[in-house]
């Protein structure tokens, strides 16, 4: 079928990506699903910095690629072989597979799948094909979804069915923002009552951090960003405390669990140095590969402190994602307030610019 997407034709294209155009709108051409696959109508997707991350060349991945990854979106065709699912239902897509046999599925989300992975680092799905085409040519997936685009044919592992009462940009965001934010959260820190919770990196997924963290029964939250006005968001949502890096660090705010997520080395600094003994700093954010940590192993050890590193908020989709609802369904995960702008597909760049300024939270895009 002929479907409209948004191919990234090149890595590292200078800012702004309104003048540069890294990422064309066309159309290509969809093959139908293969066996275990399914076709989607997606119906919005979310502008995030795993999308950003493959535009301006800190995740190398192979060109031309048709981005997006957190959408949401209706069955429109089942392959051979999938059972559960079915057509017309809403689902969620999710950026990483899980086979269900490997080391890294047998860990409950410890570890990432390991052909999920090598699938996500290749362009291909999970069984190792490519559905997309343009003039004759292979187009490479991303994270197994590329969901900036009418349609898409995932694997059915890529997908988590969702109710109809819960409204497409709700569901979109349970996909990644809250199942990387939020897992992080209930999977990793594991905050109880009575102990205090930082989040550093207000973006999307840190603040989808922060309203899990704020579900949680007697946890103090504290939020912590350079930018004035997401800190001010923060507060907003309810925030216990609010603070720049630099007040955290004089107000000497020592926390139980702090998440990291803003993918940058200064932010995990703070995050470490914000961590009480005993604690455990998550990190969540990815910076570029070459970027690296100086850290000091005696205070590890003499704190009894820990760093983990949670890809997808250590999460199980299928487990994790009806867990979120349920919190949206009683009034206690508002992720609504996260989005910040809708935009037409056709304005994918300018989304591009805003995230990479730090203006936006999570920006909608529709595909009509």
């Amino acid at each position: 079928m002929r479907i409209t997407g948004a191919v990234l034709e090149e890595i590292g294209r200078p800012r702004p990506y309104r003048r540069s155009t890294p990422l064309g709108v066309g159309t290509l051409d969809l093959e139908p699903p293969g066996p275990g696959e399914v076709l989607v109508e997606i119906e919005c997707a979310g502008v995030c910095h795993s999308d950003l991350s493959v535009v301006d060349g800190n995740r190398v991945r192979p060109v031309p690629m048709l981005l997006g990854h957190e959408a949401a979106g209706r069955i429109v065709e089942l392959g051979d072989g999938v059972a559960g699912p079915t057509v017309g239902q809403r689902v969620v897509t999710t950026f990483l597979p899980r086979c269900g046999d490997c080391e890294g599925c047998a860990s409950d989300g410890i570890r990432p799948c390991l052909p999920g992975s090598a699938a996500n680092a290749a362009g291909t799905l999970l069984a190792g094909g490519r559905r997309l085409h343009r003039a004759g040519s292979e187009v490479h997936h991303h994270l197994g979804v590329s969901a900036f685009a009418t349609h898409a044919v995932l694997d059915a592992r890529s997908l988590v069915p969702v109710e109809d009462d819960v409204p497409a940009e709700v569901a979109a965001l349970m996909g990644c923002a809250v199942l990387t934010g939020g897992g992080a959260v209930v999977n990793a820190a594991r905050p109880a009552a009575g102990e205090t919770l930082a989040v550093v990196g207000l973006g999307g997924v840190g603040m989808a951090a922060v309203l899990v963290a704020l579900a949680h029964e007697d946890v103090t939250v504290v939020a912590v960003d350079t930018s004035r006005d997401k800190r001010d968001t923060a507060r907003s949502l309810g925030a216990t405390h609010v603070f720049s890096p630099d007040e955290a660090l004089a107000q000497g705010i020592r926390a139980r669990a702090v998440v990291e997520a803003a993918g940058s080395v200064p932010a995990l600094d703070t995050a470490v140095a914000l961590t009480g003994p005993g604690g455990t700093t998550v990190t969540v954010g990815l910076p570029s590969p070459d970027a690296r940590l100086e850290i000091s192993p005696a205070a590890l050890v003499g704190e009894g402190r820990s760093l983990v590193g949670s890809y997808l908020g250590s999460a199980v989709p299928a487990r994790d994602i009806p867990r979120f609802v349920d919190m949206w369904r009683q009034g206690r995960l508002p992720v609504e307030r996260l989005v910040t702008d809708h935009l037409p597909l056709a304005r994918i760049n300018e989304g591009m610019d805003a995230l990479a300024e730090g203006t936006a939270l999570r920006q909608i895009v529709t595909m009509r």
